[in-house]
């Protein structure tokens, strides 16, 4: 499997052939891989060869480490497509998974200026503050914080954020939701966001902010999510027009 007369590295050679064990099934999430000594013997390379291999698939997402137990093939990333406007829990059963919510915070706040004019409320207007830490099998995929007119939902409580808004939002109250913009960006998790996603500060992160409509044009919502970087990821389809 290892060919040292190969131009191509062996860190790399050694990277693509745990990588096909995973994608091929082989590996199962949460199975233990061999250790850096075991590889290193069993190939007769460098230690550190293959630390930079392993280095290179958890910061892929493919393999996590935990400290003192050794290195584990990672649960498989959710593919979230960019397009549609649907809810996390809406997400999660359409991917077989069981959606989960932890509220941390549940108040009512003044609009600030930037909030105020997001939302198309006068500042100084009630605003739902919102932070949830948002489940998928019972583990933390994002942390999410978000803001409401309290005059559009007045009968929000905290009972209802623990479970989907917008479900409650077009059942209850009979708002149609209508459409969003939002933007998607790398970052990094500052220290409440690591210790609540359960990834060390610095880990990499999805940041997304999104700005709902309801159908009549209103502002409805406007959302910070944090996604963890290793379990989550975006896929956008895009067409060619016409040149």
């Amino acid at each position: 499997m290892i060919d040292k007369q190969s131009p191509i590295p062996i860190y790399y050679q050694l990277e693509q052939h745990i990588k096909e064990k995973i994608e091929k099934g082989e590996w199962r999430p949460g199975e233990m891989i061999p250790s850096e000594r075991e590889w290193a013997e069993t190939y007769d390379i460098s230690r550190m060869t293959v630390r930079q291999a392993v280095n290179n698939l958890v910061n892929d997402g493919y393999l996590v480490r935990r400290r003192g137990k050794g290195t584990f093939v990672a649960a498989k990333k959710i593919e979230q497509p960019l397009k549609g406007l649907t809810s996390f829990s809406e997400d999660m059963r359409a991917r077989g998974m069981e959606p989960g919510t932890i509220v941390l915070r549940f108040e009512t706040v003044p609009a600030f200026e930037k909030l105020a004019e997001g939302l198309g409320v006068t500042k100084g207007d009630d605003l739902y503050e919102v932070r949830r830490l948002r489940l998928a099998d019972g583990l933390p995929m994002a942390l999410e914080t978000l803001y409401i007119p309290v005059h559009l939902v007045p009968g929000l409580t905290r009972d209802v954020v623990s479970g989907s808004v917008y479900e409650f939002i077009e059942k209850e109250t009979g708002l149609i939701i209508g459409s969003a913009v939002q933007t998607l960006e790398a970052s990094v998790a500052r220290k409440l966001e690591a210790e609540h996603l359960q990834v060390k500060e610095g880990a990499p992160v999805l940041l997304l902010e999104r700005r709902t409509c309801l159908d009549d044009g209103r502002p409805m919502e406007i959302v910070k999510s944090v996604y963890r970087g290793d379990r989550y990821k975006f896929m956008i389809e895009m067409e060619r027009g016409g040149v």
